[in-house]
Parts: C-alpha cells; sequence; structure tokens
C-alpha cells in the first residue's frame, strides 16, 4: 500500500498497547498453571505472531473484545512448526522456551528476520547439548532439552537473549544463572521480562534464577500497559509541528519502558512537554541541537532523527550500531529518508549526525520497517511538505491503526494507485 501523506497534526489520541509488554505476558501466561485472561485494547503483527507460536506448542489463546484468554500449555507438541513472521521478540524469546519445554520445534520467519543474529545466544544453547540447524538460515530446526545451568551472554547484541532465557529457564526446575558480559544495553527490556516473570510467580535474585519453581497466574487483572514506543511519533510531531498533541493512555510514572525517555530526551533539546499520571501533552517548542546517547533506546532514533531536523543546530546520536541489525539497517534507511527530504545528515560506524533545516516533499520506501515509515509520516506534517512512502502498511507491524489515527489527528492521507 502506497500513501502520500501531509497536513498538520493536534488533537488527543489513544496509544496502542506495548507489544514488549504483550509478548512477556502471553509467553508467561502459556507457561502457567491455570487460564488467564489479558487485557489489550489492540493486537499487531508481532503479537500474533507469538500467539500463533505459542498455540502451535499446545497452548490454546484467543482474541476477542479487548483481551486475550489463554488456556496454558499442558501437553507440549512435538515437532511443532513455528512461523515467527517477521518478529524478532518472538523468535529470540520463544527459541529458548521451546527447548525448555524439549518441543523439538521448527522455527520460520519473513522479511529480514533469517539475517538478524542469534548469535551468541545459539552457541550458549548447543553448548548446553541443544541440536540446531546452521545459524543464519530458515527454516531453523531445534532438537532436545535445554537443561539448567549457566549461560554467558554479551550484553551488547540484544537483550532479548537475555529475556529468552530468563523465561526458559524456570521450566528446569533447577537453579541457573545468566552472566552478562560487556557492555549491558537496552536494560529496561531485561526490567520488562523480569517484572512479568514477577507477576506470574517467578522469583530472580539478578540474573540467577532459584529452581523448584512454577508459573503462576495472577489473582488480580493483568493489563498491557500503553505503548511509549508508539507514542514516540506523537509527542514528537506535537513538538516539531504546528498545534499540541495529547497522549493517553501511558504509564508515566511507574513504566518500565525504555522509550518513556522520548519525554527526557526531548525536554533536554527543549521540548515543552507536560505530563500526568497517564496523559503527556506536547507543544510546539523551538529545540537546540544535543548529543544523545542512543544504547538503551534504539527504537527512538529514527523519530529523534526526525525532531533533529527542526533543531538549531547539529544533533549527534551516539551508539547506533545495532541500529543495522533492526527490520531494516536503519541508518541507512534514515539516511534515505532525510537525504530525500534535503536534509543534511551521515553517519559513521556508530555515529549519526543529523543537522536541522528546511525540507522538501520526497517519495520514500521505508524498507518494510514499521518505525522508518511512521517517521516519514511525522517528518512530512512537522515540515508541511507532503511525502509518499511505499509500504505504508508495514505500520501494522506494531501499529496496525497509525495510518487512521494520523487522520484522526487531522492529517492527510492519499492512497495511490
Amino acid at each position: 500500500m502506497t500513501l502520500n501523506v501531509s497536513g498538520t497534526l493536534s488533537g488527543n489520541v489513544q496509544v496502542p498497547p506495548s507489544k514488549s509488554v504483550a509478548h512477556r505476558m502471553l509467553i508467561c501466561a502459556a507457561l502457567s498453571d491455570s487460564p488467564c485472561t489479558i487485557v489489550c485494547q489492540s493486537v499487531n503483527r508481532d503479537m500474533e505472531a507469538t500467539v500463533a507460536c505459542l498455540n502451535a506448542l499446545g497452548a490454546d489463546i484467543t482474541y476477542s473484545d479487548g483481551r486475550f484468554t489463554v488456556n496454558p500449555i499442558t501437553k507440549v507438541n512435538k515437532g511443532a512448526v513455528l512461523d515467527c513472521a517477521e518478529s524478532g521478540s518472538t523468535l529470540r524469546f520463544l527459541l529458548p522456551v521451546a527447548a525448555a519445554l524439549g518441543a523439538d520445534a521448527t522455527f520460520t520467519g519473513q522479511g529480514r528476520l533469517p539475517q538478524r543474529p542469534l548469535s551468541p545466544l545459539y552457541e550458549e544453547m548447543t553448548a548446553h547439548g541443544v541440536s540446531m540447524s546452521p545459524n543464519g538460515h530458515m527454516p531453523l530446526t531445534c532438537q532436545g532439552t535445554l537443561p539448567a545451568g549457566t549461560y554467558t551472554i554479551d550484553g551488547g547484541v540484544s537483550s532479548q537473549f537475555i529475556s529468552g532465557l530468563l523465561m526458559a529457564l524456570p521450566l528446569t526446575g533447577k537453579e541457573s544463572r545468566i552472566i552478562i558480559t560487556g557492555k549491558q544495553e537496552s536494560a529496561s527490556y531485561i526490567a520488562l521480562t523480569l517484572n512479568a516473570l514477577a507477576a506470574f510467580g517467578i522469583r530472580t535474585d539478578g540474573f540467577t534464577i532459584p529452581g523448584g519453581q512454577h508459573f503462576t497466574t495472577p489473582s488480580g487483572k493483568v493489563a498491557v500497559e500503553g505503548d511509549w514506543s508508539g507514542a514516540a511519533f506523537w509527542i514528537t510531531a506535537g513538538v516539531i509541528g504546528g498545534k499540541p498533541i495529547t497522549c493517553t493512555g501511558l504509564d508515566y510514572s511507574h513504566s518500565a519502558q525504555g522509550d518513556r525517555r522520548i519525554v527526557d530526551v526531548l525536554r533536554t533539546m527543549g521540548a515543552d512537554i507536560t505530563a500526568t499520571e497517564n496523559t503527556v501533552t506536547a507543544r510546539p517548542s523551538n529545540l537546540t541541537a544535543a548529543r544523545i546517547d542512543c544504547a538503551d533506546i534504539p527504537d527512538l532514533v529514527p523519530i529523534l532523527a526526525v525532531a533533529a531536523t527542526s533543531a538549531q543546530g547539529t544533533t549527534l546520536f551516539d551508539n547506533i550500531r545495532r541500529l543495522r541489525i533492526k527490520e531494516s539497517d536503519r541508518v541507512l534507511s534514515i539516511l534515505q529518508l532525510l537525504s530525500g527530504a534535503g536534509i543534511s545528515a551521515y553517519a559513521s560506524d556508530n555515529t549519526l549526525t543529523v543537522t536541522g533545516g528546511p525540507a522538501r516533499g520526497c517519495a520514500y520506501d521505508p524498507s518494510g520497517d514499521h518505525r522508518m515509515a511512521m517517521a516519514a509520516a511525522v517528518l512530512a506534517s512537522a515540515k508541511n511538505i507532503s511525502i509518499t512512502i511505499s509500504d505504508a502498511d508495514c505500520t501494522a507491524k506494531s501499529y496496525p491503526a497509525f495510518f487512521d489515527d494520523f487522520n484522526a489527528l487531522g492529517g492527510i492521507v492519499h492512497k495511490q494507485q
């Protein structure tokens, strides 16, 4: 689907639920001791991939009226095929989980997923006796049962490897430990995993998982909180556009989501943003360039790069190397978007610089990357230009209603033939 987008945005928007939180809750619920209802106001393709894989393993998960009903796995389906679609989280979480269940599963996927790295998780699992087909290719077969033990993971590649092991190792019934080497990045995503585990009765001592534990269904309400990653696009649009935007459905005070930092980063650049318990209002602001460490907020870089186009001076983004292994090479994708719009930007191996200035309309191919398509739409609105976005429905990966919300906020969306 190709869309031409433009127009000034303003008003209120309800942000979608966090797919990062939903993945973790769904997996914990499927491993638990009794049925569970998870409130989740909408779904996206990545959530659907996790549900499909858990059902293939033996769970019975359905979705209706804003709720997942999860009947947990009581008997593991041996030899199941788990289609992860394009979801890196689904693959990296469920690879060790399926192995801990002794599922002898086969993993498939689409898009760039087969090329996204599985090392060092792959090597740690094989070193502990799990047999897998060659790394870097799909279908990926996984045979044998993941045992308790000590697992060593480089913290600088993907926090998802650590999260996957944290959810898998309680299934072994014995004490295990994860040793993290190097610099631990995206620590907030590990915090989300630890929160989900605690909600479902699993205790941890740092990265030690005591033995003799079982997942248990919480007695109270289980709900997926609003998505700060999705909200970041509207917050930025309010700051660099012509009119205020208010996001609702967010947990400002207590959320462990790392992308909550969008508020702090934009404020550092001079943004006028106010936040209450569950709303954030962003107002048009005069921004100045900043130096931003992106090690813990890689998913914010596309929209922060758009924010930098409206800042006075040149903004420097540090520690961006991991952006090259996302749904697209996001460093290259950002450069293609900004250069197409006539904005000065360049990158080294681990840095990106963006100089604020005027922009022109352009055509843009987001390379199937949901965050890049959304960033392009915000750029068009903020700069009062028109951008034609091909493959715009890739936003369904995390935010299926994005362009509906864009239109409801006053944006102009024309579908191209």
